[in-house]
């Protein structure tokens, strides 16, 4: 399966990342590395990831890389990355609706 991974989720991996760099640049890549080497699993797992509790639909899942969750949604053919937040946060179904 092919990975795509949206605009938010790519501005919310950089973001993340420059804020760790801000104290350890060293960290900052290693961490954002782990990121996408997570989501590549996916091209041969896509049901790796848990169904997300808040919305639970079959399609939309979540893998957990350290205190973060990457939310993404499986397609015939393809899997989109939706979005990458804190594991501390909720999602809301609108976060994901314009893009799924």
């Amino acid at each position: 399966m092919k990975i795509i991974w949206s605009p938010l989720a790519v501005d919310q991996v950089r973001d993340i990342a420059s804020y760790i760099a801000l104290d350890k640049p060293t960290v900052a890549i290693q961490w954002a590395e782990k990121m996408f080497d997570s989501v590549e699993i996916l091209a041969n797992f896509p049901k790796s990831g848990r169904i997300v509790s808040e919305i639970n639909r079959k399609e939309i899942r979540e893998l957990i890389q350290g205190n973060y969750r990457i939310i993404y949604k499986i397609k015939p053919a393809e899997i989109l990355v939706l979005v990458v937040k804190s594991g501390r946060q909720k999602l809301k179904e609108n976060e994901i609706k314009t893009r799924v």
